[in-house]
C-alpha cells in the first residue's frame, strides 16, 4: 500500500518484468522496461487484483504485452508511455478464464505511442462462461505507428482451440471510449470488434479515429456490438448489432 517506485530500469527479465497483484496506491513514473521482441512472456507491467495503480512517463519494450491488465483491477491510469515492440498496452486480456472472477473498472490510457507492437489497445476473454466484466474505460490521445491491431475487441480467446471451442464468453463488456486515435496500422484491418453472441459489447464510444494502412483507406470489422460515433472515424465502422 501506498508504495512508489521512480527511475528503475528493468533488463531481460525471464518473464514479467513488474508483477502488482493485490496492490493498492501505486505509482510508477520513469520507468525503463527492455527485452528482445522475440522473447515470450515478457510482459512488461502486469497488474491484477490492485487498486488505485497509476503508470507514468515510461518506456517499454518487450515481448509480450508491455502493460497487461487482469481481473480485480480497479482505477488505474496510465500516461505518457511508450509501448514497442510488443503486445500493446493496456492488454485487458484473458479474462473469463474461470467462471467466478472479479471485474476490471475505470481503466485510463492517455497520451501513450504504440511503435511496431501486435496490438495497439485490447480487450479480450475466452470464449467460455464467466460472470467477469469489463466497464468504464477510456483510451484518449494515442498514437500507432504500424501496429498490427490498433484497436481490438476480441471475445472470442481460445489458444490451441482446447476448453473452449463453440462456447461464448460471458464477460460483459460496456461503456468503453475510444478518443482521439491516430496513425498507422500494418495490417488492412485497423479496428476489429469480436464481441459475444450472447452479452453483447454495450455503449462502446468512439471520437476522433484516424488510422490508415499504407497511406491508405484501412478497413474494420465488428460482431454483436452497440454504441455511437462523434467527430471524423476513419475506417468507417458500424456500432450496431451483427456484422
Amino acid at each position: 500500500m501506498n508504495l512508489e517506485i521512480n527511475g528503475v530500469t528493468s533488463l531481460n527479465s525471464q518473464l514479467y518484468h513488474i508483477v502488482l497483484d493485490g496492490c493498492h496506491y501505486v505509482k510508477l513514473e520513469d520507468v525503463k522496461i527492455s527485452a528482445s521482441g522475440a522473447s515470450p512472456n515478457t510482459d512488461g507491467i502486469h497488474v491484477q487484483l490492485s487498486t488505485g495503480v497509476t503508470i507514468l512517463n515510461s518506456n517499454i519494450a518487450t515481448g509480450d504485452d508491455c502493460v497487461s491488465i487482469g481481473a480485480g483491477t480497479n482505477n488505474l491510469w496510465i500516461e505518457n508511455m511508450a509501448c514497442g515492440p510488443g503486445h500493446g498496452i493496456s492488454s485487458i486480456g484473458s479474462l473469463g478464464k474461470d467462471l467466478n472472477e472479479p471485474g476490471v473498472v475505470n481503466v485510463t490510457v492517455k497520451s501513450a505511442t504504440f511503435t511496431g507492437t501486435e496490438n495497439g489497445v485490447r480487450i479480450k476473454s475466452w470464449g467460455r462462461p464467466s460472470n467477469g466484466f469489463v466497464r468504464n474505460v477510456l483510451f484518449q490521445h494515442l498514437t500507432m505507428s504500424n501496429a498490427q491491431n490498433p484497436i481490438i475487441i476480441d471475445q472470442n480467446y481460445c489458444p490451441d482451440d482446447k476448453g473452449c471451442p463453440g462456447k461464448v464468453s460471458g464477460v460483459r463488456i460496456s461503456d468503453i471510449s475510444y478518443e482521439d486515435i491516430h496513425g498507422s496500422s500494418a495490417t488492412s484491418v485497423a479496428i476489429t470488434f469480436n464481441c459475444s453472441p450472447e452479452y453483447h459489447c454495450t455503449n462502446i464510444k468512439l471520437d476522433g479515429i484516424d488510422l490508415t494502412f499504407n497511406n491508405q483507406e484501412a478497413q474494420s470489422t465488428c460482431a454483436n456490438i452497440i454504441g455511437t460515433s462523434d467527430g471524423s472515424i476513419q475506417p468507417k465502422i458500424c456500432l450496431a448489432f451483427g456484422g
